[in-house]
């Protein structure tokens, strides 16, 4: 135990991640999110008309004016909110970690060491897969909490992402 040290690392002098250059979500995802905000909207706007249809005295003239209020305010934040979030999206692959980058009022980013990935997966869903996109899961040793779901990525740029991150698991074995 001689040789041990405990020196004082310079904060100042650790790579900062504010200045790594995240790449955005292909454009094509903008539309697959304003699909998924318009299958709410229009959930929001058909639940109470089937209501209304069925049970008329549900709804008096004060209900009527409320839901003809708050649905197309709430409806107009889903869509400002779900653009925001789109645009505030990004990830970025490193030498040794993997960075994403989320949030509408706080900006949060994840950065995952490579030696703390387990597993990865790539995911198509329906509406993505009609616009040629996929989703990269990322499974980390910490858990739930620290594993990442980057989406909107084109379906050959995601498989080589996942070839990517699967050499790196190798070269840990």
């Amino acid at each position: 135990m001689e040789n041990f040290t405990n020196e004082t690392i310079d904060t100042n002098q650790l790579p900062k991640f504010e200045e790594v250059t995240f790449t955005a979500l292909h454009p094509k995802y903008f539309k697959v999110v304003l699909i998924n905000v318009m299958i709410v909207i229009a959930t929001l706007f058909l639940v109470p008309l089937l209501v209304f249809l069925s049970k008329p005295e549900v709804f008096s003239g004060r209900v009527q004016l409320i839901l003809g209020i708050v649905i197309p305010i709430f409806s107009l934040l889903l869509v400002v909110f779900a653009s925001i979030g789109f645009h505030k999206k990004g990830f970025a692959f490193r030498e040794h970690d993997v960075l994403f980058k989320y949030g509408i009022i706080a900006t949060n980013t994840i950065v995952i060491p490579y030696n703390r990935v387990q597993h990865v997966a790539l995911h198509e869903g329906f509406i993505p897969r009609f616009f040629g996109l996929a989703k990269i899961k990322i499974f980390t040793a910490g858990g739930i909490s620290s594993d990442i779901e980057i989406p909107g990525i084109e379906k050959e740029q995601a498989e080589n992402i996942k070839q990517l991150l699967m050499g790196k698991i190798q070269k840990q074995l």
